[in-house]
């Protein structure tokens, strides 16, 4: 039984193959064409699913989309039609028209659209399933037996908060609000307004909060209000959500109280980290209040966090520390990113039924690369490298790094999801204080208030950070024990919270044993980890490893057992002029 899941002409679009319920293959388009948040249809994330892996289309039982388009016209045609004149008949009309339209396209766009991909005229059934549906889904390969599922997002087909239980095979929708009580689209609006790309840079906004002072919190609190029923509510005063997407996503009365928008090149005033301050307290303070309700409410002490909002990890950490939850999962893909895997993960478990029998424990799921392909991307360089063996790989990055040398780190599949796990991560000492500078200047050349993460041994986590569960996919940001903070300066936000990555010798072998060798060396199991890539997607094929890697001040270059420092002028330039034939500029070096 393979079910295709798959998303086009949206944010994340992307494919996940799962075969008897289990992945085989999941891939954000964007990592493929290069092209940030791409909204184009999934072309090579297919190829790379069916062609390079000698599959057809005709071998695959359903086509799951993670939207119901009927359920999504009527929806917000309703919303709309609320905010119009009775008088306004015609508008009325066209409008129930257009929606009996949009309930054919959906299916039926995506089918053309698969059929000249493959060039057949016959597809496999297409079946749309609810967004919210898609991502609660993720119980479904989630460690727990049964669990209460919290999905929030900007907004699904009909709601931007939803609850579910599980339990054992089966799931079910428990209640939801309504598409315009949204904590996301809140917090992408308020992304916007402060001068960041709407749908992309909400973690920016998260980072940037922790240096704000109170001075809006009261306020905030006053626009997304906690309800004696144990859940919240926006005051919709403050925004155009009608016109979300489009020029003014806010009223003139936010504008009032917290004054204009900030230009995406301006400065970043204390006004505007006092903002984003009081944005993300007023947002963990409502979903603390939600989630102690359904710990109330619900008789599972295990609670799993999907949907856009699911990737702030600070909330995150408020949960596990301060609600009645024992234990809290969040997959690697919690945002729309991972909608087409929990769409084909429904329909398998929840429409046909099957049982389940396979857990998440890693997020490597994306192309895998060859020696030969490595080679020939070396080759077409023309740099120099060396071949080791696993034991002289492992002594010699472990001394690069404790040495205080950067290391672009590539193996195996990429992840899916955002976070860079290990596979495609830029490696650095965590004890040095000024690494954090040191990587933004050579490297990343980002904000300076964003903090790094740390990937840390798994049987070390207690000792250096105030958390009782593992946390595999860096979705969590605990507190650093204050009594080593100091080991680890590089990686330690400004609030004293780390978003922490777990790594365990099962799933990702090479990876522990770098870091195992790093602790012999220096006495800290922790690597500063950070995603490899410069202002692009995170690389996915060797020639794109080996540009960021020449476009950037990195000292090694590591691809499988290839073990990489030659920087030389040729190369270089080869490089450049490659980036700048794929991006239509040429890129600063």
């Amino acid at each position: 039984m393979r079910i295709l899941g798959i998303a086009s002409e949206t944010h994340d679009t992307g494919i996940a193959l799962i075969r008897g319920g289990v992945p085989e293959i999941v891939i954000e388009e964007e990592r493929l064409n290069r092209q940030k948040k791409t909204m184009k249809f999934p072309r090579h994330s297919l190829d790379a699913a069916f062609k390079e892996r000698g599959l057809n289309i005709n071998e695959v039982n359903y086509i799951t989309m993670p939207w119901h388009t009927p359920t999504l016209i009527k929806t917000f045609t309703g919303l709309i039609l609320r905010r119009l004149p009775r008088s306004l008949n015609l508008i009325h009309t066209r409008a129930r028209m257009s929606q009996r339209n949009q309930i054919i396209w959906g299916s039926r766009y995506l089918g053309h659209k698969l059929k000249k991909h493959f060039q057949t005229r016959k597809l496999p059934p297409i079946i749309g399933i609810g967004h919210h549906d898609s991502h609660a889904a993720a119980y479904f390969v989630s460690p727990f037996d049964d669990a209460t599922v919290l999905v929030m997002d900007g907004y699904g087909d009909d709601a931007s908060t939803s609850v579910y239980t599980g339990k054992g095979n089966k799931i079910r929708r428990e209640w939801h609000t309504n598409p315009l009580n949204s904590l996301g689209m809140v917090y992408t609006v308020i992304t916007q307004y402060l001068g960041f790309r709407p749908n992309q840079d909400e973690g920016k906004v998260m980072g940037l909060g922790a240096y704000g002072e109170a001075t809006y919190v009261d306020r905030f609190r006053e626009i997304i209000r906690a309800t004696d029923e144990g859940r919240y509510e926006i005051d919709l005063s403050y925004f155009w959500y009608d016109c979300y997407g489009l020029i003014r996503p806010l009223k003139q009365k936010f504008l009032n109280v917290f004054g204009p928008p900030r230009r995406p090149d301006g400065e970043i005033t204390q006004r505007h980290k006092d903002i984003a301050h009081a944005l993300q307290t007023a947002v963990e303070d409502a979903i603390l209040h939600l989630v102690r309700n359904l710990a109330k409410t619900y008789p599972s002490h295990n609670l799993c966090l999907v949907g856009g909002v699911a990737l702030n990890c600070i909330a995150n950490a408020r949960i596990l520390r301060d609600s009645d939850f024992k234990h809290i999962w969040i997959p690697p893909n919690a945002s729309d990113t991972g909608a087409t895997l929990g769409s084909a993960l429904w329909h398998y478990h929840k429409n046909l039924e099957y049982s389940r029998e396979f857990i998440l424990k890693h997020a490597f799921y994306g192309r895998e690369y060859s020696d030969k392909e490595i080679t020939n991307a070396l080759d077409s360089m023309q740099m120099i490298y060396e071949r080791l063996d696993e034991s002289d790989l492992i002594c010699w990055v472990a001394r690069d790094l404790a040495e205080g040398k950067i290391v672009g780190w590539f193996q195996g599949r990429f992840e899916m999801g955002p976070r860079a796990l290990g596979n495609r991560s830029v490696l650095a000492d965590p004890r040095r204080a000024e690494m954090m500078d040191i990587i933004n200047r050579r490297v990343k050349h980002r904000e300076p208030f964003r903090p790094f993460a740390p990937a840390v041994l798994k049987e070390n986590v207690h000792e250096l950070f105030m958390i009782d569960q593992e946390d595999p996919f860096m979705t969590i940001a605990p507190r650093v024990n204050p009594e080593k903070a100091h080991l680890i300066p590089a990686v330690v936000h400004v609030d004293k919270t780390c978003r922490i990555q777990t790594v365990d010798h099962e799933t990702n072998p090479r990876y522990y044993s770098l870091i195992k060798e790093f602790a012999k060396t220096t006495g800290v199991p922790v690597l500063l980890n950070t995603s490899f890539n410069r202002q692009e997607p995170i690389v996915s094929h060797p020639a794109e490893a080996i540009s960021c890697f020449l476009r950037t001040e990195m000292d090694v270059l590591v691809m499988g057992n290839y073990y990489v420092t030659d920087r030389n002028p040729t190369a270089i330039r080869l490089a450049t002029e490659a980036f700048g034939r794929e991006k239509g500029e040429q890129p600063f070096l």
